[in-house]
């Protein structure tokens, strides 16, 4: 062994030499090890042995066969059939512990290959049916610790050595053991599991990962990374439930539109994982527009048709419900501009996990999979610095495209900034007139090197984006996920703002709508309703709590607002309170009569007191090339109409709206139930296409009975 210093050795066996390996080192610790590394061939040597022996065993659980996920979902064991009892390697990560992990690692994989009988300690019975077993919740100085398996009945939990019961609350993986997020066939939308470890009464939570859990004609053990406690380390910006207004004191209400779905997916993942989700997790306006809806697409040159209604609010029904629909133009078959896309992807230690950076590779070959002759791909990395893996290059050629994706590999720390800078240097090389000239940036949103505030991020944005390049944000992972940073990234960038947790997911966003995820057909959409004072006395925006604008904002075009793309569909709800009822619906006064002031009569009545007219929407919006906005207009009357005579799209879209306040607890929410927005959303199912809106369902059931526990 070399000395790598004049006071220290460092050991192949050291902790740190993992952790380099694994790209949790920053900083000096990082340069240190580093410099360690490259003076001593036999750390160079142990390094090469856990990188490929990292890229070995994600190769095996990649090639598991299918035949093993069918067997995987079979019934899970009752009390009438016991599954013998096994034990469960458990693997921190970070991977401190290089000797005892290897040891476990390379024993698994042994197993996985079934190139040689499992080991005694690691036996079992073949063709035993296969068993969830409870991890161990927190990380141990022992890379693998036996867990001893509860009674089948109560399955999902398990006892250690110590009699520490760990019990998982993941109740719909009963019945579907295999999970990989990278096959939309493998019966889960998720891999989460959240385990509660208790003694003494106290209670802690992790969060776990699960990679693979069965193969062959045997179960075989769950090897599990742990990732953070539920959402203590996850980013949420705080945004309160938008209030009443007075249409007496402002009658104008002006906002961006939104078309991001993240949220949406985001929840799913807290939910089918088995935790509600964070109260700031849930944009009430991002689930709503996860759906597409049938709207009617528009006519003429306009690039979107605007569709109005209203009806009684369910949840209150003394107020009325307003619904504003917008559908975008779509192109005709090849009629799509051309693209020059740059892919921006995050390839730090923090991207090590099987729903980030092998789930952003294998959604980028769907979305290459779609692309034409005419288009091009870059593609740019970053971590600890940025770099050019594949410069731009034509779609046509499609294998050097997904030969430079499946050789990124994730390591070191995350300076996006960097790779920022870089992906719209590479845009702006290659760009388009009148074509589709996009930045793609793919990342769980922890950057912690470089410019990692968000005001210095959002401004780096905002200054790129004035050269035309648009930018799409597409979060990944868990435990660490930054939302509040990509939000705000997408929102700056005249782009989109999606959540990829399953590659079933992917397929929607790239595959089922790429055109609407590629090209823009309006930019910069703003809406603006006025309200008729004699008919509405307040009034609320559902959700675009951080989408609202001043009203003087909306002839503005210096203000940035939201992005239509090809075929989306947008929705916006407002709850109306009419004249002669407060807002909780009550028919008297919200204050008495001023005693020593007389209220000063207006000069002239207002033209809109003797219109039948219930409000006014006005949209503005430029295209896609232009600086200038164009204005629509467009009158609702109010024919008064039960929530029960509206047609379906209304019903689903309230009932997704009710879920939301729902999961929100919101003090708006009134007497909403999930029964009911159960009753709503089946009302609403329609064709559902994709399966969407059934999904949705079973998503509103899984979130009433995680309520009820």
């Amino acid at each position: 062994m070399n000395t790598n210093d004049t006071h220290e050795k460092i050991f192949p066996a050291d902790p740190l030499i993992t952790a380099y390996v694994f790209g949790e080192l920053e900083g000096d610790e990082l340069a240190r090890i580093e410099a360690a590394v490259q003076a001593d061939p036999e750390l160079q040597a142990a390094v090469e042995e856990l990188r490929a022996f990292g890229g070995q065993l994600t190769a095996v659980l990649a090639e598991e066969p299918l035949a093993a996920k069918t067997a995987a979902r079979r019934a899970v064991p009752t009390a009438e059939a016991p599954v013998p009892k096994r034990r469960a390697w458990v693997i921190p990560f970070p991977v401190y512990y290089l000797a005892t992990a290897a040891a476990a690692c390379f024993a698994i994989l042994v197993w996985l290959r079934n190139e040689s009988p499992a080991p005694a300690h690691l036996a079992m019975k073949r063709n035993a049916r296969p068993q969830v077993v409870a991890l161990e919740a927190t990380p141990s100085p022992t890379a693998a610790r036996s867990l001893r398996p509860a009674a089948p009945a109560s399955l999902g939990k398990s006892q250690d050595a110590d009699g520490i019961t760990l019990s998982s609350n993941v109740t719909s993986y009963t019945a579907a053991l295999a999970v990989d997020p990278l096959r939309s066939d493998s019966g889960l939308v998720q891999n989460a599991f959240n385990l509660t470890t208790k003694r003494d009464g106290r209670v802690s939570g992790e969060a776990w990962e699960m990679n693979a859990v069965a193969t062959g004609s045997f179960a075989a053990p769950v090897v599990c990374l742990p990732v953070s406690s539920g959402s203590a380390q996850e980013a949420y910006a705080f945004q309160p439930d938008n209030d009443y207004r007075s249409v007496a004191s402002e009658p104008l209400s002006t906002f961006s539109i939104d078309v991001d779905t993240a949220s949406y997916a985001n929840v799913r993942r807290f939910i089918t994982g088995g935790t509600p989700p964070p109260r700031d997790a849930v944009r009430i306006e991002e689930l709503v527009n996860y759906f597409p809806y049938a709207y009617a697409p528009p006519s003429g040159d306009v690039p979107f048709a605007a569709h109005l209604a209203v009806a009684s609010a369910p949840w209150a029904p003394a107020h009325r419900l307003v619904r504003i629909a917008l559908k975008g133009r779509q192109f005709a078959a090849g009629a799509r501009p051309a693209a020059n896309l740059v892919f921006l992807l995050d390839v730090s230690g923090s991207m090590n996990s099987a729903n980030k950076l092998p789930l952003v590779k294998e959604s980028l070959r769907l979305l290459v999979d779609r692309l034409g002759g005419d288009d091009r791909v870059a593609i740019v990395t970053y971590a600890s610095g940025s770099g050019l893996a594949l410069p731009s290059t034509p779609a046509s050629r499609k294998r050097d495209i997904f030969e430079a994706l499946d050789n990124l590999h994730a390591g070191g720390s995350t300076n996006g900034a960097m790779g920022i800078q870089l992906a719209y240097d590479v845009a702006k090389a290659h760009f388009v007139p009148s074509g589709i000239n996009r930045v793609i940036l793919c990342t769980d949103g922890d950057f912690n090197v470089g410019i990692t505030s968000q005001g210095d991020l959002v401004k780096l944005i905002q200054d790129e984006a004035k050269s035309r390049v648009f930018l799409s944000v597409f979060g990944f992972g868990m435990g660490n996920y930054k939302d509040s940073t990509l939000e705000l990234l997408a929102d700056k960038g005249n782009g989109a703002y999606g959540y990829i947790d399953t590659r079933r997911e992917a397929e929607k966003v790239f595959v089922e709508q790429a055109e609407g995820t590629l090209a823009t057909i309006a930019k910069d959409v703003k809406i603006q309703v006025e309200f008729n004072p004699a008919r509405v006395k307040s009034y609320r925006l559902i959700g675009y709590e951080n989408r609202l604008l001043k009203k003087e904002d909306f002839n503005n075009d210096a203000v940035d607002a939201g992005e239509v793309g090809a075929g989306h569909t947008v929705t916006a709800l407002y709850e109306i309170v009419p004249v002669g009822l407060n807002d909780d619906g009550a028919a008297r006064p919200m204050v008495d009569a001023l005693k020593y002031q007389q209220v000063e009569s207006r000069s002239q009545k207002p033209a809109s007191t003797d219109s039948p007219e219930l409000l006014t929407v006005k949209i503005r919006y430029k295209d896609t090339e232009g600086d200038v906005s164009k204005k629509l207009e467009f009158p609702l009357i109010d024919t008064g109409a039960d929530f029960s005579k509206a047609d379906g799209e209304f019903h689903f879209a309230a009932a997704v709206a009710a879920w939301g306040m729902l999961l929100r607890d919101s003090a708006h929410k009134g007497s909403v139930t999930y029964d009911q927005v159960l009753n709503w959303a089946e009302d609403g199912l329609g064709d559902d296409a994709g399966g969407y809106r059934a999904e949705f369902i079973q998503l509103v059931r899984r979130s009433m009975e995680l309520k009820d526990q």
